[in-house]
């Protein structure tokens, strides 16, 4: 705090003291703002005695994680969620190289824990968390001139339809993008359409179709995107028509968490994980359209923080 002047002197309560009146206010009259000094340092401290939680997430949660339980995490714990979306590889090169800091880490692929784990990518991580799944779907704009071929043609006839834009992400930076790969391949066979995934993919890596995941829902809704690939949650969320894949090519998110080591907030960290695997979290992912595993911890148990261990035994 500035201020344009100082007086003189001051009584303890900061008030200016008029020389006068023999040294400013008497005991009784003081009392008072002395009182109301005190409440609200009390206040300030209460404001500030609780941190920031800084949550790296996988892209595909931003609706939950921004606008439900984030939120919800504030109220009920007395921290501040402060979120960050991106491609879960992304997102652990950035932790790896010190790019970007977490307490938190949410990733869709439990792989992607292990290049932070081991004396050799610095041990970032010693153990994490699967809790909650999620189907690759394929999402269309419903205002789209191929909305139609969705709904009365096969998804595989609909995806190879002349002129179709289609979005997907990275599969270098995020999951997701791994997967999408992994399924228009194996789907090849599945559709029975010669050059299948040359049709839909051209090349992997095809900068007219691949997009940051934290963007790719906006471009569909404004009709930059035909259709594109993505998991059941963000559809749902999004209220996306979309399209489910056959149950024996289908890939899936499987999230994680897991709390890097160096967290600068422990406490925050520790109490944010045990929300989101406790009931409350549960049922705000429920209601975003994920499916909820039993947890199951991987990695070495005793690292993992003792609100996190009692969701885990309670959970057993």
């Amino acid at each position: 705090m500035s201020f344009a002047s100082k007086p003189a002197q001051t009584n303890p309560a900061g008030a200016p003291v008029d020389p006068s009146r023999g040294g400013g206010r008497t005991a009784k009259t003081l009392a008072p703002a002395l009182a109301a000094f005190a409440l609200t340092g009390l206040a300030v401290s209460a404001a500030h005695a609780a941190g920031t939680v800084n949550v790296l997430y996988a892209g595909s949660l931003q609706n939950l994680m921004e606008h439900t339980l984030g939120p919800a995490f504030d109220k009920a714990s007395g921290f501040h969620f402060r979120g960050y979306a991106g491609g879960s590889k992304l997102l652990a090169n950035e932790i790896k190289g010190k790019q970007r800091r977490a307490d938190v880490f949410i990733s869709a692929v439990p792989s992607v824990n292990k290049s932070l784990m081991g004396s050799a990518n610095g041990d970032w991580v010693s153990w994490y968390v699967s809790f909650a799944q999620s189907p690759l779907v394929i999402g269309y704009n419903r205002k789209s001139r191929f909305a139609a071929d969705f709904k009365s043609k096969s998804w595989c006839r609909a995806l190879t339809e002349p002129g179709i834009r289609i979005g997907r992400t990275d599969p270098k930076l995020d999951p997701k993008g791994g997967l999408t790969i992994a399924l228009l391949k194996q789907a090849g066979n599945y559709c029975k359409i010669p050059s299948f995934f040359n049709k839909v993919v051209g090349k992997p890596v095809n900068s007219s179709e691949v997009l940051p995941e934290e963007v790719l829902v906006g471009r569909l809704q404004s009709g930059q995107l035909d259709a594109g690939f993505f998991y059941s949650t963000e559809t749902s969320d999004a209220k996306i028509p979309a399209v489910r894949l056959p149950a024996q090519i289908a890939p899936k998110a499987v999230y994680t968490v897991a709390i890097p080591r160096r967290a600068a907030d422990p406490a925050g960290a520790e109490r944010f994980a045990a929300f989101l695997l406790g009931p409350n979290g549960g049922r705000l992912m429920k209601e975003h359209g994920l499916t909820l595993r039993k947890p199951a911890l991987t990695g070495k148990a005793g690292d993992a923080p003792p609100a996190v261990a009692a969701v885990l035994d309670r959970r057993k």
